[in-house]
């Protein structure tokens, strides 16, 4: 007999069928046991005789249950499963290290993560991913529908595209090769060679030793990049509507998913406040008294300008723009000596994008290498595509994990990540 969803049995009722899942819970009476049984669309009660003694299955054995679909009145759904007969598909050999069967998962972060898979069966934190994978649904979806394709580009390269020190290197055959921190370059590539709106979903890596609950080694970063802008403004337009996008979608097609984890999708019906860089350090002095920051932004600082973005402008988001040339890697477009044509998306107090116009002149990029102090000849298989036609372009980088994280307000990032990797964790 063919398999039937959980959440397909209402449409079933009065009917023989067969279901398949996790033993979740169990509960013996005098004369019947109640087993509740979970699948990947949800939970169902079923009901059987004690004379089929399914009350000696260890809790999260997988099982096959043969019965009928009967109205009933039970806190799952208006129906439940009166169990003719089970099979034991593979039982789990022993008690559960963790118990995944309470409302709320009450385990320290470490306990959680080094027992990733049991813990990803609870479902508050199945339907953290849930919520993410539609994160992810929406950007792909806005971004076709607006002319992007869809590329992949190397983790494995030559050089990295943020200058620094925070990259992997690796033995490649005889050579020195790095993990990507960014497809920065590829994407600037792929706009010159005529496919003019790109993006990508993927890993990438940065070797920084920060081990905060904001911050991984390995994440998935969700890239954007268009031809033929007039400034950095065309990029955060386009990302405002994305997230209007995105958070809809997420609203319309996650309701369980939030009910679930008790969280609403903020309002974004007004415009994303814009403030300058230098105003917003304004702003933390004579506000908050905050004077210790100097070219970009720290923890603290961010919360705060969201603080005041929250109670001014009545928005949990902001952008911060024009950030000093000094910060920003080498393809970053100057305005001006001090300046540059770039930004940030901060929400709920953490910066969760990084954006702005790039430089598509070949000579202001190379004066721009050097000025960040970098040699442009170990940067030549780049920069030598802007010789042949390079429109004026940009793009941006949204953090998965950290988009997640803010919009259903987790403590630690390592929470939307499905197995994360940070300064000290390297398993499972």
């Amino acid at each position: 007999m063919e398999r039937v969803m959980i959440n397909e049995l209402n449409n079933f009722i009065g009917k023989e069928i067969q279901i398949k899942g996790w033993v979740y819970r169990i509960r013996k009476l005098k004369t019947i046991t109640f087993v509740i049984l979970r699948d990947r669309t949800g939970y169902v009660q079923c009901v059987c005789n004690n004379s089929l003694n399914m009350a000696t299955i260890k809790l999260e054995s997988v099982i096959s249950i043969f019965g009928e679909v009967k109205d009933g009145n039970n806190s799952l759904n208006p129906f439940e499963l009166e169990v003719e007969s089970f099979e034991i598909i593979n039982s789990a050999k022993e008690d559960l290290p963790i118990d995944i069967n309470k409302s709320e998962l009450d385990l320290n972060l470490d306990t959680m993560l080094n027992n990733r898979v049991l813990s990803l069966r609870h479902e508050k934190v199945n339907s953290i991913f849930k919520v993410q994978n539609l994160i992810v649904q929406g950007f792909r979806e806005f971004l076709t529908k607006d002319g992007f394709t869809e590329i992949f580009t190397p983790k494995i390269v030559s050089e990295g595209a943020e200058g620094g020190t925070e990259i992997f290197e690796l033995k490649y055959f005889e050579n020195k090769a790095y993990l990507a921190q960014s497809p920065q370059f590829y994407k600037q590539m792929l706009v010159g060679s005529g496919f003019e709106r790109v993006f990508e979903v993927a890993h990438v890596y940065r070797a920084e030793e920060h081990n905060t609950n904001r911050h991984l080694n390995e994440y998935v970063s969700m890239d954007l990049e268009m031809g033929f802008i007039q400034n950095e403004e065309d990029i955060m337009n386009i990302e405002e509507n994305l997230i209007i996008f995105i958070f809809n979608k997420v609203s319309k097609e996650g309701r369980k998913y939030l009910a679930a984890l008790n969280v609403a999708i903020p309002n974004l019906n007004n415009k994303i406040p814009r403030l300058k860089f230098s105003e917003a350090l304004e702003i933390l002095k004579k506000e908050y008294n905050k004077t210790d920051l100097d070219g970009d932004m720290d923890p603290e600082g961010e919360k705060l300008i969201c603080k005041y973005s929250k109670e001014h402008f009545g928005s949990e988001f902001i952008f911060l723009t024009h950030y000093p040339r000094r910060k920003r890697p080498m393809y970053t477009m100057p305005l001006g000596e001090t300046e540059t044509h770039s930004f940030d998306l901060l929400f709920r107090g953490v910066e969760i994008t990084t954006g702005g116009q790039r430089i598509h002149d070949y000579d202001m990029l190379i004066n721009n290498i050097i000025y960040k102090g970098l040699t442009p000849e170990l940067y030549h298989n780049y920069t030598k595509i802007f010789k042949y036609g390079m429109p004026p372009h940009g793009g941006l980088a949204i953090g998965l994990e950290r988009i997640t994280a803010q919009l259903l307000s987790l403590e630690n990032v390592r929470e939307a990540s499905f197995f994360p990797r940070d300064r000290t964790r390297l398993t499972p």
